[in-house]
């Protein structure tokens, strides 16, 4: 079982979190449109503090296929994860980020606010490395950081559906994600606010910890 923590902001954050050996360590880049975005040169600090296994995946709220295909040739990280709404970046969108960065694996946000997400993910099986579900509110320009879960039936069905590995989010903690993980058999699972220190945005190491045995016992 893939785990994967979102939102880290520093290097003594990342190296912590690296020691675990959370599978994926997520970081917010940007260029300041959205709260908390890291500019590239933050992001590759973060990035030097990663050992392997773990690896950096850099996610991209924006919808500007230039500006995603410029920081991510900049920074160079293993996984590109694409967060803007449906509605903004289109399938044909990802087809053409994939063809600019071909070292790169690309996973993709997917909103589950009803069975309507099922036929959304099936537009990205097979284009992706990874579909993550998430959360999502409607008319929001990102998809995602809710911290509230979804219908996990309706997630349990894409997974049995298209072929590209799932990854859950949206609301998970150390206290759900085994029972998520029995529900939805997902490749892997993301936490973000779940564990986040309380009120705030910076990381809780010991909610992390507990969160990535669950899921690998799961």
């Amino acid at each position: 079982m893939l785990t994967q923590i979102y939102e880290v902001a520093t290097p003594a954050e990342a190296e912590a979190i690296s020691a675990i050996g959370v599978d994926h360590i997520g970081v917010l880049v940007g260029d300041g449109v959205f709260p908390r975005e890291l500019p590239v040169h933050k992001a590759a600090a973060i990035m030097k503090e990663i050992r392997a296994p773990s690896v950096l995946s850099a996610l991209f709220l924006s919808a500007d296929v230039g500006l995603i295909e410029r920081m991510a040739r900049e920074l160079d990280p293993p996984i590109v994860h694409l967060g803007a709404s449906s509605e903004l970046l289109a399938p044909d969108d990802v087809v053409a980020l994939r063809r600019s960065l071909p070292n790169v694996k690309i996973m993709r946000s997917v909103p589950v606010t009803g069975a309507a997400a099922v036929q959304v993910a099936r537009t990205y099986d097979g284009i992706v490395d990874w579909i993550l579900l998430d959360s999502h509110r409607i008319g929001d320009a990102q998809i995602g950081a809710q911290g509230v879960t979804h219908d996990w039936s309706i997630s349990r069905k894409i997974v049995e559906t298209v072929r590209s590995p799932v990854i859950l989010a949206g609301g998970l903690g150390p206290d759900n994600v085994k029972e998520a993980i029995r529900l939805v058999r997902p490749a892997g699972v993301d936490s973000k606010t779940k564990t986040d220190r309380e009120d705030t945005h910076s990381k809780d190491l010991a909610k992390i910890e507990a969160f990535h045995r669950a899921a690998k016992s799961g």
